[in-house]
């Protein structure tokens, strides 16, 4: 390291130190020299062609560094996708776009990232105005375009070095997050060739591979809290003890994961909050205190109007950007966030729009509503709430539920990795509303993130005002099944109107406590696995609620819990 950055205009020019790695990638460590021969032999290539919009995907940091700079010096306009899916590269080339890179997986694209060219001292910085377009998920549920300039990132890149710079000293830039998104293009790849620090160009997404290619050098480690969180005792602390330092961005990182790291490795993890319209707003460090305050980069302000937060910031292009957090700001300029303005969530480091993963839903054909959740959990995950078409039901009917959630997958993989793909899922004849008329998030949540150990596993739903027929799924798993009875497992009686109890409550909102009951039968016995119908009708003017499991096997077992 010189000390001094270098601009991202003169990244695949400037004089480098000599000998210093730029960059590891697929076993073996590239030079400045090397670096600019490959960017050089593209430029050559990029030239005599006549598409002037290229839209950039690669599975290594490397070659895309190499791409990107040769799409930039060879006057190219550059897109860059957060996913290589078929449907993104359709709509991509909708736009007249060229893709260049990862994108047809049965043939490997050529990189020529060992041209014999060598650098030409004649080969002219770029523009600082230069300018890419990189993609996040809109309040719309469309991707959407955002311009960014390299004077942007290079502010960005002044700020974070003048916060971290020292700390991370000579240390290599390893990465758990992709370079196809904002945060992992800045950390990864421009902020470590600004800076002459070495970035290695897979990403580890196993900590013990991580810890494997690390070995004995000074390193950093650019992780996300969907990776952080999976940290465990088994995990290699020892090799994270001796990191220059954690970045974690994508969302805020849970109290119990933060202290996790800082009891069993000494690391306090560095939190980066922001986004790809406005770049970096705010960071924070975790150490002893839970719920700790962002504190807003320097240079930047907020401001309230209209209930929305505007952010006042030199990296965001315009003054006043809007922005889609809802904020708890301090006396001290500090702030908390308070949760999203809109329907865009995080998963495993991936931006989804919940808007558009229902309309992709609904697109399949086979799905007239859908509603879907963030269900945050050790691994969160997404849960699917549709209502059938005509079209749905009978492909239901004939070929099975699994089937069907495996036919609408195959439908979203086209759009979608599988990463964020829905793993709960709920077939209704309607989507159930609260009060105010609006979807009561409050039942569907804790139908998809059900107790399995106390709880059946609902299926889907059907429902009027006051009655509801439930299809649930005894789980093998249930804590009844232990003592009840050993070798032949049977729910208890006093479960079953346990659970009649509960779903009459979760659904029609029953305050008083139940004081009697009658007519209670028990015909046929419930055992694990079996797939049933619960059916519940509430009587509200006499406080009656009257519950029936049944199965195509007939009545299990029937009767009335009174309030009266």
């Amino acid at each position: 390291m010189s000390g001094e950055l270098i601009p991202l205009s003169h990244c695949a020019t400037a004089k480098r130190q000599d000998n210093l790695p730029l960059a590891f990638h697929a076993g073996h460590y590239y030079c400045a020299d090397r670096f600019y021969a490959a960017v050089r032999h593209w430029v050559n290539l990029l030239q005599s062609q006549p598409f002037e919009r290229y839209t950039l995907y690669t599975d290594d940091a490397y070659p895309f560094a190499v791409m990107l700079f040769a799409l930039f010096h060879a006057g190219k306009e550059v897109w860059i996708p957060g996913n290589n899916r078929p449907g993104t590269a359709q709509q991509l080339q909708q736009q007249k776009c060229r893709l260049i890179g990862d994108w047809d997986k049965t043939q490997a694209f050529d990189y020529c990232l060992d041209s014999a060219d060598y650098f030409n001292p004649a080969f002219l910085p770029l523009n600082s105005d230069t300018k890419l377009v990189i993609f996040t998920s809109g309040s719309t549920g469309q991707p959407k375009p955002i311009e960014k300039r390299l004077i942007q990132f290079q502010r960005e890149i002044a700020l974070l070095e003048k916060l971290w710079g020292k700390q991370l000293a000579a240390a290599a830039a390893l990465s758990t997050v992709s370079h196809q998104h904002i945060y992992g293009l800045l950390f990864r790849v421009l902020w470590p060739l600004s800076a002459e620090r070495c970035f290695h160009s897979r990403s580890y997404i196993d900590p013990e591979l991580l810890a494997d290619a690390i070995q004995d050098t000074p390193a950093y480690w650019i992780a996300s809290p969907a990776h952080l969180k999976r940290l465990d005792r088994n995990s290699p602390w020892q090799t994270i003890s001796a990191l220059n330092a954690i970045f974690s961005s994508g969302g805020p990182l849970q109290y119990s994961t933060a202290q996790q790291i800082l009891a069993n490795s000494g690391q306090s993890v560095i939190e980066v909050f922001g986004s790809s319209e406005s770049g970096g707003i705010a960071w924070r460090q975790q150490n002893r205190k839970p719920d700790t305050a962002w504190t807003l980069f320097e240079g930047m302000t907020l401001s309230c109007k209209d209930d929305r937060w505007h952010l006042h910031s030199p990296l965001a292009g315009k003054s006043g950007l809007p922005l889609d957090d809802q904020l708890d700001l301090q006396h001290d300029g500090r702030f908390f966030l308070q949760g999203r303005v809109d329907r865009i969530v995080k998963l495993e480091g991936k931006r989804v729009s919940l808007t558009e993963l229902e309309q992709r839903l609904m697109d399949t054909q086979l799905i007239a509503e859908a509603f879907t959740v963030m269900i945050a959990k050790n691994r969160d995950e997404i849960g699917a709430v549709c209502v059938l078409n005509q079209k749905g039901l009978a492909q239901l009917k004939a070929s099975g539920r699994n089937q069907l959630i495996k036919e609408i997958r195959i439908a979203l993989y086209k759009w979608f990795e599988a990463v964020v793909l829905p793993r709960k899922w709920l077939f209704v004849d309607r989507l159930p509303l609260n009060a105010q008329g609006k979807i009561d998030q409050h039942i569907l949540m804790q139908l998809l993130d059900g107790n399995y150990r106390k709880f059946p596993q609902v299926l889907g739903f059907e429902m009027t005002c006051d009655s509801i027929e439930l299809m649930v799924k005894v789980p093998h798993k249930l804590i009844y099944f232990a003592d009840h009875f050993s070798g032949y497992p049977i729910l208890p009686g006093v479960v079953q109107i346990a659970w009649a109890d509960y779903f009459g409550r979760l659904f029609f909102a029953i305050d008083e406590p139940f004081l009697n009951m009658e007519v209670i039968k028990f015909v046929k016995v419930i055992q694990p696995e079996d797939e049933l119908k619960l059916t519940l009708d509430w009587k509200k003017d006499i406080g009656k609620l009257y519950f029936n499991f049944s199965s195509e096997a007939g009545m299990h077992s029937s009767g009335l819990l009174l309030s009266r």
